[in-house]
């Protein structure tokens, strides 16, 4: 008998080589195991797998049609080509049916460079479709303060439906109408606001298209321009990871991070839209001292020397208990450490809080 700590393995051949893999893998889990990548549109590993977009198709011996890899399990011997002449001309015709309803305007996209749609026609050398007929005319919904939702470019994949409703748990989007006229609306058609969206923006990051896309990054950059930062998020006390999008050092958006620790890709609408104050001209970048009733810029050196002055008359006047301070989530632990320690042990009070205590 196999130890609980035992997973139990079937072998395989795909591509030609044979592979152990876990006995509930997909093909596609298998695939990656081996090294092996299989595209994929609505496949996204913090989601559950539907098998909608089928591009992922592979050719199994023994069976007739092409299984979507993504949620068709492994068996024991089982052989497997990922690119088969009839795999390829399946995921030909499948883009081609995905370009004639789709927009041809990649020049302008906000997504041009991080469009799975695009990188599989180029792969698979697909630069126009065959299937003529009509068309969907669908409008730009525009009234969202973050995200700019241009339903001609949706795929239907699913994928932002999905990571709203099984990752996030708001259920705020899903499919709308039937056959040729199924959008992904928010209930009763209206805009995002009027369903329960708190904007974090996590529909956005799985799109593999430029249906959904940031306002406040529109127009600021390529994606082959920017390069990418880890970082932490200094919003609060949680510490979420995330990428900086970064062009001419100066931050132009925000991407997500799936395999923090912290957060495993999740963000708040602080943390992925409220990064524009670090390039305000408003910014404060030096400390201000009030001199005959208007504010003036000053060295660190003034300005901590005055409000040590300040203390000391305080203290002096009004005794220890005069003072009280108000910690940050938006600085480190060490900075707020230091920060309890000048009011204890130099203020000598006790009259401290912190904004994340509630």
């Amino acid at each position: 008998m196999k130890g609980s700590d035992e997973m139990e393995h079937v072998s395989i051949i795909i591509d030609g080589k044979k592979v152990s893999v876990p006995k509930n893998s997909t093909v596609l889990e298998a695939a990656k195991l081996a090294g092996i990548e299989i595209p994929t549109l609505c496949h996204h590993p913090a989601i559950s797998n539907t098998g909608s977009c089928r591009i992922c198709v592979v050719e199994i011996e023994g069976h007739k049609n092409l299984p979507a890899s993504c949620v068709y399990p492994v068996q024991e011997g089982m052989v497997i080509n990922t690119k088969s002449e009839k795999v390829i001309k399946s995921r030909q015709h499948i883009l081609e049916l995905l370009l004639a309803n789709h927009p041809k305007d990649c020049m302008t996209c906000e997504a041009a460079g991080n469009c799975k749609l695009m990188d599989y026609c180029y792969d698979y050398g697909v630069e126009d479709s065959r299937f003529e007929g009509a068309v969907s005319k669908r409008h730009v919904d525009d009234n969202n303060p973050f995200i700019q939702r241009d339903y001609e470019k949706c795929i239907l994949c699913g994928a932002c439906v999905k990571i709203c409703d099984e990752v996030q748990g708001n259920n705020v989007i899903d499919f709308a109408n039937r056959g040729f006229d199924t959008t992904i609306s928010a209930p009763f058609n209206k805009d995002l606001d009027a369903g329960n969206c708190v904007y974090c923006g996590q529909c956005m990051s799985v799109c593999p298209t430029g249906a959904l896309t940031s306002k406040i990054s529109k127009g600021k950059a390529r994606a082959w321009e920017t390069k990418k930062v880890l970082t932490t998020c200094s919003y609060c006390g949680v510490g979420c990871n995330f990428y900086l999008e970064v062009k001419n050092d100066e931050i132009v958006g925000v991407s997500s991070y799936f395999d923090s620790p912290v957060n495993g890709g999740h963000l708040c609408v602080k943390g992925r839209f409220g990064w524009d104050f670090v390039n305000s001209p408003d910014r404060l970048k030096k400390p201000l001292i009030k001199k005959d009733g208007k504010f003036q810029e000053a060295t660190w050196e003034e300005a901590i020397e005055l409000i040590s002055t300040k203390f000391k008359e305080i203290k002096e006047k009004y005794g220890s208990d005069a003072f009280a301070g108000l910690a940050s989530a938006r600085v480190t632990n060490e900075d707020n450490f230091a920060f309890q320690k000048l009011f204890r042990a130099v203020l000598g009070t006790n009259n401290i809080d912190h904004c994340a205590r509630l």
